[in-house]
């Protein structure tokens, strides 16, 4: 698959694991293919929905709080995966990412390909650092994703 690709890291890094979306597109830039947009959200879905206008393949890197927590822990999710796993565990955003694919869906506004990459966290605390076992998980999310982009780019693509 070739096409425009979009990386968007959830989250605010102000809020202790919270930021480990936007941690991760910072560490992606030099690593993924020219050409693939990286860019953070806050994860409102109209703003979601406008970062990946256009875009054949999205690459969104989120976080998930869990019950029982295992900080740290690494899922990739399709679509599908993510609008039904985002229903039964809860972002630490306002509305979910659940709630961002159902109104994509509705408005014909789903890319050809969406790829979840997420962590589950514990701390979102106001002003806390990522926690030790979400820097610990760090290095292998950005090899995820960063697979994934280059999988959407095709082997033909040069970084």
């Amino acid at each position: 698959m070739s096409g425009r690709v979009v990386v968007i890291g959830v989250g605010n890094p102000l809020r202790g694991d919270d930021g480990v979306g936007p941690a991760t597109v910072e560490a992606l830039r030099g690593l993924v293919p020219d050409g693939t947009v990286l860019t953070v959200s806050d994860g409102e879905p109209a703003r979601m929905l406008d970062l990946w206008r256009g875009a054949d393949t999205v690459v969104v890197v989120e976080v998930l709080r869990a019950q029982p927590a295992r900080p740290g822990k690494l899922h990739t999710l399709t679509a599908a995966d993510a609008a039904s796993r985002t229903a039964r565990t809860a972002s630490t955003h306002a509305l979910g990412l659940g709630e961002c694919l159902a109104l994509a869906q509705a408005l014909g506004q789903l890319p050809q390909r969406l790829v979840v990459h997420a962590m589950e966290v514990t701390d979102v605390e106001l002003g806390a650092p990522l926690s030790e076992a979400v820097r610990s998980a760090l290095p292998e999310l950005v090899d995820r994703v960063a697979a994934s982009v280059r999988q959407a780019h095709g082997p033909n693509h040069e970084q």
